[in-house]
């Protein structure tokens, strides 16, 4: 099922919906939109009925300027609304951090987990400015240095990657995103994990791969150490990718876990 939900600012928000059972919603991560995590969908869809949806400015949805971190808070929870029912929330990547950004900010939520946030400690620190640069660059056109700064500052990636990314076949799909990798730069702020992520009271479970690099590993382990209660768990997988079929089963047991 598909279907819209209206933000506070107005902004139509594209859902779909499948699988029967509590109430999962898949907050995508950057350079995704509600198609980007099927894989995972379709292993939780087997036991829960589970809500994908393009962020404000991909697929389907409307993109309503100014943009403000805040607004995709409104958005997730225009969707929570719209469900008119109980919901525990996955969010991958920087979409781990907006989730957590909304819980902060007292969207409804019976559980909430995150995989490998991207937050960053003192030595893995994303160059100042990254955001606004991303920004302009984007407002230039300059869509592909966009991707490549994405590539080499937010991810990590030296420049010989981003040069065979480009060559690709994937390159055109992530170049499409430019103007929302802009709004994950934001959510990200200077990728240190916020004070007020302190204040959330709903269970939280964060995941790491433990084939990532170690400051993926680490941003996971000082999340869980911010968020009261929270529970780490590392899974065997590659860097920032756990296979769904291992990683489903531990969200499943998280979600229906009484405690």
């Amino acid at each position: 099922m598909i279907d819209t939900a209206k933000s506070a600012d107005g902004t139509p928000i594209t859902f779909e919906r499948r699988g029967v059972g509590p109430v999962v919603v898949v907050v995508a991560g950057a350079g995704n939109d509600r198609h980007g995590d099927e894989p995972l969908v379709a292993e939780l869809a087997a036991e829960f009925s589970v809500v994908t949806y393009d962020r404000r400015g991909r697929g389907e949805s409307g993109d309503t300027a100014p943009y403000a971190v805040e607004r995709e808070i409104e958005d997730l929870a225009a969707i929570v609304a719209a469900l008119d029912e109980p919901v525990i929330v996955h969010g991958i990547s920087s979409g781990g951090a907006l989730a957590l950004l909304a819980a902060a900010a007292g969207v409804p939520m019976a559980r909430l987990s995150v995989f490998e946030p991207p937050y960053r400690g003192e030595t893995e620190e994303v160059p100042e400015g990254y955001a606004d640069e991303m920004r302009e660059l984007v407002a230039a056109g300059r869509w592909d240095d966009a991707a490549g700064l994405f590539m080499m500052s937010a991810v990590g990636a030296p420049e010989e990657a981003v040069a065979e990314a480009k060559a690709s076949p994937v390159w055109a799909e992530l170049r499409s995103f430019a103007p929302t990798l802009v709004y994950d730069a934001f959510v990200m702020k200077d990728s240190k994990v916020p004070g007020e992520l302190a204040s959330i009271a709903t269970p939280v479970l964060v995941v790491n791969s433990n084939g990532s690099t170690d400051w993926l590993k680490t941003a996971a382990l000082v999340t869980a150490k911010v968020v009261p209660g929270a529970r780490q768990v590392g899974l065997d997988g590659e860097f920032h990718s756990v296979p769904p079929e291992r990683l489903a089963p531990e969200l499943s047991a998280f979600y229906r876990d009484p405690r």
